[in-house]
């Protein structure tokens, strides 16, 4: 399998599939790298080479105890950039890969960076606060450590619902959709999925931001039940220098697998990859 080696030993297991400008996709949580497996073919089949890693203790990757937070996984990424030795690449992020991503451009800068696109994605700060009032409350960041902790099988296959506005009238979402979504969830480590909560819910974004001087794309649903776009992709948009931001109507969290918005997502992708 191929695999990345990290400077602290953690193996880090990535597909790479297609010739050319590389594209590097960050998945979210609780996923891991075959959530990107529509967008990889799309791209290597358009001429360009698409790379998606597991995060560690997500998939394939090793399944550690600790180092789940933004810090480490943004030097995980650039390990994952500097061994492939890969330049003039394009980093697409999902919901918390978002926060991988701005957190990668804050530590490391584009360099090696040509653009991005955050879909979905949880900066610039998910917790609600008095100077974010839009974003979401402790108490809901709580009870999802609690439904992890209590019976994760269960919390997953609930949770799946209203990650792709599974509840919504007139809603494209597959069975198939939702049970890829628990497998997915599945094969994160139970202790990844509490500490990612902790990660992604209050770690701020905003200088990380700042610092992005590349064309951004941010990709976002009105309909996102998981992370609120008022909070997160239009705040994004506000801050970030030469960002062109997309709004899906009625588009959930899971934009890249639904039927439809999924394909529209990888249209819109692709424009961007070759303007």
């Amino acid at each position: 399998m191929p695999i990345c080696t990290t400077r602290d030993g953690i193996e880090i297991f990535y597909k790479d599939w297609g010739r050319g400008r590389p594209v590097v996709f960050i998945h979210g949580w609780p996923l891991n790298g075959d959530a990107w497996q529509d967008q990889l073919k799309a791209v290597a089949d358009a001429g360009f080479r698409g790379i998606a890693h597991d995060r560690r203790g997500h998939g394939r990757s090793t399944p550690v105890y600790d180092g789940y937070d933004f810090d480490t996984f943004a030097d995980d990424l650039h390990d994952l950039i500097t061994q492939l030795d890969l330049r003039d690449v394009t980093l697409v992020a999902h919901s918390m890969g978002g926060g991988e991503l701005a957190r990668y451009i804050g530590r490391h800068g584009t360099d090696r960076v040509k653009s991005a696109v955050l879909l979905s994605a949880v900066p610039p700060l998910m917790l609600q606060t008095p100077n974010n009032p839009e974003g979401v409350p402790q108490s809901v960041f709580d009870d999802i450590k609690k439904g992890i902790l209590t019976e994760r099988s269960q919390f997953w296959k609930d949770t799946a619902v209203g990650f792709f506005s599974a509840n919504r009238d007139g809603n494209k979402v597959t069975q198939g959709n939702k049970d890829a979504f628990w497998y997915m969830a599945m094969a994160q480590t139970i202790k990844g999925g509490v500490d990612c909560v902790d990660a992604f819910a209050s770690t701020d974004f905003h200088e990380d931001l700042k610092k992005f001087d590349v064309p951004t794309l941010i990709v976002h649903g009105d309909d996102d039940q998981v992370v609120p776009i008022d909070a997160t992709g239009r705040k994004s948009a506000k801050i970030i220098p030469n960002a062109t931001l997309k709004v899906y109507e009625g588009g959930s969290h899971g934009i890249a697998l639904v039927p439809g918005d999924k394909e529209k997502f990888n249209q819109d992708l692709l424009d961007f990859l070759k303007s």
